[in-house]
């Protein structure tokens, strides 16, 4: 765009159009989501399983308002109202995958410039990783007691190994080409890795980080055995023991959508941390 001054014209950038998302991008998932519930419903009412098995959708949405309203003096589920269940839930899994997510990159940069210690540490989280939570989480309670300790540490360690191992390949595969370009500008051994290296590694160690919240996330329902009512992990629990399926259904969709927008969250942070990801 050309502005006209008093002198010769000067050239201005043009203002960078908005991004617009496309309609598809929204509309596909809806419709998913709606044929999901059609071919629900079209099973449930085809009574081919006991409703104990296969509830309808108006009866797990029945389930999720009691869930979240007091009604005949009783409230929610168990004394709790569904959104404080979710709150303890969210504040163990966020605070396990802070624990975990920052020891877990901290390892990773060291295990990705020290050699030794990747050779000495990555065969203890690949064995952790491979874990099941329920293999140590009884040792945890008999080591931590049945409070929110246990539970915590669950979820971190859950989280540890795939932060850990994603900044460790991601930092190792730093471009050899920038680092010999930054020692030969000057740049010491620790200015090499906070400005070349650990920039370079961002997006794989987001990767990472959502790989640990995810795993975080399918050890809730683990961590909350014991002792974990209000929980969304104790909810689903406590309703199995008593075949109450659509509590059960309630519980698993209130965890799986919580992560659905936690990752997109952490998504969002990516795009503004890493702008670069996905561009040539």
């Amino acid at each position: 765009m050309t502005v006209l001054t008093e002198g010769a014209p000067v050239e201005t950038a043009a203002p960078a159009p908005r991004r617009r998302i496309p309609v598809v991008r929204i509309v596909l998932p809806l419709l998913s989501v709606a044929v999901f519930l059609a071919v629900w419903q079209a099973v449930a009412a085809a009574g081919l399983w006991n409703e104990t098995f296969v509830p309808q959708p108006i009866t797990v949405w029945r389930a999720a308002v009691d869930m979240s309203s007091t009604h005949d003096g009783v409230v929610g589920y168990q004394g709790y109202l569904l959104w404080e269940h979710l709150y303890m839930t969210l504040r163990r899994v966020l605070a396990g995958v802070a624990v975990g997510v920052t020891l877990g990159v901290a390892l990773g940069v060291a295990m990705g410039t020290v050699g030794w210690l990747r050779s000495i540490l990555e065969p203890w989280l690949t064995f952790l990783r491979t874990l099941p939570p329920l293999a140590y989480f009884f040792l945890l309670v008999i080591w931590l007691g049945i409070d929110e300790a246990p539970k915590v540490t669950l979820l971190a360690l859950a989280a540890l190994p795939a932060a850990a191992i994603a900044t460790t390949t991601a930092v190792a595969a730093a471009p050899i080409g920038l680092v010999e370009a930054a020692r030969a500008l000057g740049a010491s051994r620790a200015q090499v890795i906070r400005d070349v290296v650990f920039p370079a590694a961002l997006p794989e160690t987001f990767t990472g980080v959502r790989l640990a919240v995810g795993m975080a996330y399918s050890s809730v329902v683990a961590a909350e055995l014991f002792n974990g009512l209000p929980g969304i992990g104790g909810v689903v629990k406590d309703a199995s023991n008593y075949n109450n399926t659509p509590v059960v259904l309630v519980g698993i969709a209130a965890i799986g959508i919580s992560g659905l927008v936690i990752d997109g969250l952490l998504r969002a942070a990516e795009r503004r941390a890493v702008p670069w990801r996905g561009k040539i």
